[in-house]
């Protein structure tokens, strides 16, 4: 875990990836500069503090910014590696845009020396990391550029996908295995000698587009998994079953592991990253495709669930539990709850309650619909009717006796001791 205090790394991107991603490699002893669009976020992690919630990251963060190994800038300087981890959303045609990843290399370009390394690790379309390189060699052609000269490269470029859960992103980017694809064999060592520093997991080297299709692969096969419990879950509605108890039986089968349903899926990977292999090749994904449509359709499915719910219950107040979109978190990225929330603000505007116990207030696309923000008391108190969105561990502690005789909807199978709601 300990390093060389002489070398210098720049991390572009200071958000959930990003910035911890820095406070890790500060914590080996090297120098990093954070880099970040957003002044604010600058202001915040050179003040030692967090902008995003991740457990044990604020103390790990004013640790290293107290040592002097991570400062924060809106100016890329020289340094002798480049992390690169922005955001890579997509279009309304579910097309990639990779438009953050390439304003970064340009930045990278201009203070490049020869001997420095680039590492992308946003989630991108396979081949990105060859645009970046073929854009550094446009913009650089003083330097040599790995795959696209006959002799030794000036610099080194390669491919090493984050593949953290939040929530346990501090544990996992030492923990888990990484994979790591360079333009070249020499890419990849160079990356691979980076990575050990930190990294406790075994790092597999491979290239740069292997490495790409496999962080896409391995979020579409979750998406797949999650789809098929979701379709599981809109059959058993259909036929009037309990679909957690089946769930539960089926998986008492020794080769039987069905993962649990929800209101859709949400976040920054599994909700978007498919979506990367559709367009590469949408002849060839009728699969993955579809299993983003159940994925997308299930959210519809809850919102009509929940309109169906209101429109029993009069002008009742109701309370909606979570906007994240996964447990004890604040993340709301893609997140299905937040829609479902968006949906029903946008149809009984005052009616509306949320309880997020990671929000300090509504996100903005909440803030005008009249739906208002309390906690869980109030909700209690005041909503006979109750829809669960997001199992954060804080719903779980609350007993039968404080939802006795009220209407539930839940999406996560939070409460299977929740008798039936009263007609």
């Amino acid at each position: 875990m300990l390093g060389a205090p002489e070398l210098n790394v720049v991390v572009m991107g200071l958000g959930y990836i990003g910035l911890p991603t820095a406070a890790v490699i500060a914590r080996t002893g090297a120098r990093v500069l954070g880099i970040d669009v957003s002044a604010t976020v600058v202001d915040t992690v050179n003040e030692g503090r967090v902008h995003i919630e991740e457990v044990d990251l604020d103390g790990l963060v004013s640790g290293v910014v107290a040592r002097g190994t991570l400062r924060a800038s809106t100016e890329v300087a020289p340094a002798d590696i480049f992390v690169i981890a922005v955001p890579t959303p997509f279009a309304d045609d579910h097309q990639p845009d990779i438009a953050y990843v390439l304003q970064a290399a340009t930045s990278i370009a201009a203070v490049l020396k020869a001997g420095d390394t680039i590492i992308l690790e946003s989630t991108s379309p396979v081949g990105t990391t060859e645009q970046v390189r073929d854009l550094i060699a446009q913009l650089r052609p003083d330097l040599k550029v790995p795959g696209r000269c006959t002799d030794q490269p000036d610099i080194s470029i390669a491919y090493c996908p984050e593949r953290v859960l939040p929530g346990r992103i501090l544990v996992e980017l030492i923990d888990n295995d990484r994979v790591i694809g360079g333009i070249t064999p020499r890419c990849a060592r160079k990356a691979l000698a980076f990575y050990r520093r930190f990294v406790r997991g075994a790092c597999v080297t491979t290239t740069a587009r292997a490495a790409e299709m496999t962080k896409l692969t391995e979020n579409a096969f979750r998406d797949v998994n999650i789809a098929f419990a979701n379709e599981l879950s809109l059959v058993a509605d259909r036929l009037g079953v309990d679909v957690w108890e089946v769930i539960r039986l089926a998986n008492r089968h020794p080769r039987v592991n069905i993962l649990s349903p929800g209101p859709g899926v949400g976040g920054h990977c599994i909700a978007v990253d498919p979506w990367f292999l559709v367009a590469a090749a949408p002849e060839e994904t009728p699969l993955i495709r579809t299993a983003r449509e159940v994925n997308d359709g299930k959210t519809d499915h809850v919102v009509a669930q929940a309109e169906t719910l209101l429109a029993a219950t009069g002008d009742a107040p109701v309370a909606c539990f979570g906007l994240a979109f996964k447990a004890n978190i604040d993340d709301f990225r893609e997140s299905p709850a937040l829609r479902v929330v968006q949906a029903l603000a946008q149809s009984h505007a005052d009616r509306i309650r949320v309880v997020e116990p990671y929000a300090q207030a509504l996100p903005p696309t909440l803030a005008d619909t009249g739906a208002t923000l309390v906690d869980i008391d109030t909700a209690l108190e005041t909503c006979p009717v109750l829809i669960v969105l997001v199992d954060h561990d804080l719903f779980r502690s609350i007993p039968l006796e404080e939802r006795r005789g009220k209407r539930v909807l839940d999406t996560r199978g939070l409460w299977p001791d929740q008798p039936l709601a009263p007609a």
